[in-house]
């Protein structure tokens, strides 16, 4: 995966379209390395991929150049020179690996706002520094299962989002995401492959440039059930969900025994995996492409980008934390808004 004829994960399919507006950056939890890798990020891409970081000056690495702007729109005017910075109060005394739960609703504030700059036109697409869950649960009572569900809310609630680990080597997408494995055939269900296949094809059409896009549907039981020996949910619901959609133009592949879907031969015949649970697909995605995969929000009525790594409080503050991630994630947030046309004011 992808073959020849189709642009590779972080391609730009649509580099004729004109350059993008920047993206919003939201700092994620203060404590962790996202202001460290926020930091790298521009000193790597500089004005080639402008944005703005929206969050407080004094968590930035001393010396950095910033320069505070109104917007995300500003941000092209001076991320050539110094890291644009939206700022948000903070409290609290976070410091490196040592979250404050002072800070959490600074930490809310952050990402409304950079939803906000997404949704009054200021920026084409968002990309999120790391949260902690733990943390705003303390500090801010947050109710959230995570960050993706607060930006489904954020959008107005009615859109129900999925997650896809992308890179140059594989797109895939977990059915259902965290919860235990014991509860897993129980939220499985018609609908909600239903949906979550229909998301994924609609998104790899518009923001993937992939007019035809080839789905591969893992299994949910070893062997993809061996015809009824290992499980029978292929058998009862999986092939019958699959063929309704067959029907109606999708190209899709499965139910696949999950263990022979992801050698380099089997990659190339398909655009995305969709896994049933979890670990089944970020399993082969993280082993794939651990630094450089892109965590993609799909279903949303914006762009949402994000590293595929947590806070990492364990290496906070020591200098060693790999922007990678983080610049895979504001790449691909780039060519996904060139492929939606969200282009920057002439």
């Amino acid at each position: 995966m992808p073959s020849s004829s189709t642009p590779e994960v972080g391609a730009d399919p649509a580099s004729d379209r004109g350059t993008p507006r920047p993206i919003a950056l939201s700092c994620g939890d203060p404590a962790g390395i996202g202001p460290e890798i926020a930091a790298k990020a521009w000193q790597r891409l500089r004005g080639a991929r402008p944005f703005a970081y929206i969050g407080a000056r004094h968590q930035l690495p001393p010396g950095l150049p910033v320069q505070p702007v109104a917007n995300t729109a500003e941000a092209a005017e001076v991320a050539a020179e110094a890291l644009p910075l939206i700022e948000i109060d903070f409290p609290g005394a976070s410091g490196p690996g040592a979250p404050d739960p002072a800070d959490g609703p600074a930490v809310i504030a952050a990402i409304e706002r950079a939803v906000q700059e997404v949704q009054q036109g200021h920026a084409a697409a968002l990309t999120t520094c790391p949260i902690s869950k733990l943390a705003l649960i303390e500090g801010a009572g947050f109710a959230f299962p995570g960050h993706t569900e607060f930006l489904a809310h954020l959008a107005g609630g009615t859109h129900r989002a999925v997650m896809m680990l992308a890179s140059d080597k594989l797109r895939c997408v977990p059915v259902t995401i965290h919860i235990p494995l014991s509860e897993v055939p129980e939220a499985l269900s018609p609908g909600l492959l239903t949906d979550t296949i229909r998301i994924t094809a609609a998104a790899l059409r518009s923001d993937f440039g992939l007019p035809a896009p080839r789905l591969a549907i893992a299994g949910l039981n070893p062997h993809a059930g061996e015809g009824g020996k290992i499980g029978t949910e292929e058998l009862d619901w999986i092939e019958h969900t699959l063929d309704d959609l067959r029907a109606e133009g999708l190209a899709l592949a499965g139910p696949l025994p999950a263990d022979t879907m992801f050698h380099a031969a089997a990659r190339a015949r398909y655009d995305v995996a969709l896994c049933m649970y979890h670990d089944q697909a970020l399993i082969p995605a993280k082993t794939l492409a651990f630094d450089s995969a892109v965590n993609v929000t799909l279903g949303l009525p914006f762009i949402r980008t994000s590293p595929d790594h947590g806070t990492a409080y364990d290496i906070a503050g020591k200098g060693i934390a790999t922007p990678a991630s983080l610049c895979a994630a504001l790449e691909m947030a780039a060519s996904m808004a060139r492929a939606r046309g969200l282009h920057a004011p002439d």
